[in-house]
C-alpha cells in the first residue's frame, strides 16, 4: 500500500512578511503517517509548517502554500492506493500579495480575501480508483456539515472532529461513511487514533 498523507496548515501571505493560516499543529498527519510506516506502508508525505521532524523512512514534501500543496498532491496521487487529507488548509487567501512591507497608516485598512482552491475536491475527483479519506472539523452541525462535505468532495469517508483537537495531543473522532453511518469511533492520544485508523483501512481497503 503506498499512501498520499496531508498534513499541518497551509500559509496565504498578506505582504513577504505577514500571512493568513491557523493553529493547525500536524500532529493528526504526523501520528497517521508513522502508524502507516509502522503497519510496513510506503508512506508519501506532503506538510505545510510545523515543528515537526518527518518520521524516518517516509517520502517528505514541503510546501507552504495552499497552491504549493495542491500542486504536490495531483502531482503525487497517481502513484498512491488512496490519501488521507488530515491538513488544514487556507479557506482563504488575498486577492494580492504585497511586495516588502505593508506599513501602518493610522487608519483601518481593507484586505480583499478570495477562496483558495479545494485541494481535497480536486484529489477526489481525479481519484478513479484510489480511495480518499477526508477530515472534518466541525464546530456547527457537525455530522450534517461533515457529511456534506464528504459528499461534495467525493470522499469514501471522512473523520470528524472538533475545535478541541487543534494543537492538542488526544482528540475524539467519528469515521463517517457516504450513507451518513458512523462505522468507527476514537478517543484517545492521536498516535492511538492514527493507528486505529491505519488498522480500520488494512481491513477495508
Amino acid at each position: 500500500m503506498r499512501l498520499l498523507i496531508t498534513a499541518g496548515p497551509t500559509r496565504e501571505y498578506i505582504d513577504d512578511v505577514r500571512y493568513v493560516s491557523n493553529a493547525s499543529s500536524g500532529r493528526m498527519g504526523y501520528a497517521i503517517a508513522e502508524a502507516a510506516l509502522a503497519a510496513g506502508w510506503d508512506v508519501v508525505l506532503v506538510s505545510g509548517p510545523v515543528d515537526l521532524a518527518p518520521p524516518i523512512g517516509c517520502e517528505f514534501h514541503s510546501v507552504v502554500t495552499t497552491d504549493q500543496m495542491r500542486d504536490a498532491c495531483l502531482q503525487l496521487f497517481p502513484g498512491c492506493d488512496g490519501v488521507i487529507a488530515a491538513a488544514a488548509v487556507s479557506d482563504y487567501r488575498p486577492l494580492q500579495r504585497i511586495t516588502g512591507k505593508l506599513s501602518k497608516t493610522g487608519g483601518p485598512i481593507t484586505i480583499e480575501m478570495i477562496e483558495t482552491d479545494d485541494v481535497l475536491a480536486k484529489l477526489g475527483h481525479i481519484k478513479e480508483n484510489r480511495w480518499v479519506v477526508g477530515f472534518a472539523l466541525e464546530a456547527q452541525n457537525p455530522r450534517e456539515n461533515a457529511l456534506q462535505k464528504l459528499r461534495r468532495k467525493n470522499c469514501d469517508w471522512i473523520v470528524l472532529n472538533g475545535p478541541a483537537a487543534i494543537g492538542a495531543d488526544t482528540n475524539d473522532v467519528e469515521l463517517l461513511a457516504p450513507s451518513g453511518d458512523s462505522v468507527a469511533h476514537w478517543t484517545g492520544t492521536k498516535r492511538d487514533i492514527a493507528a486505529d485508523l491505519i488498522a480500520w483501512l488494512a481491513r477495508e481497503t
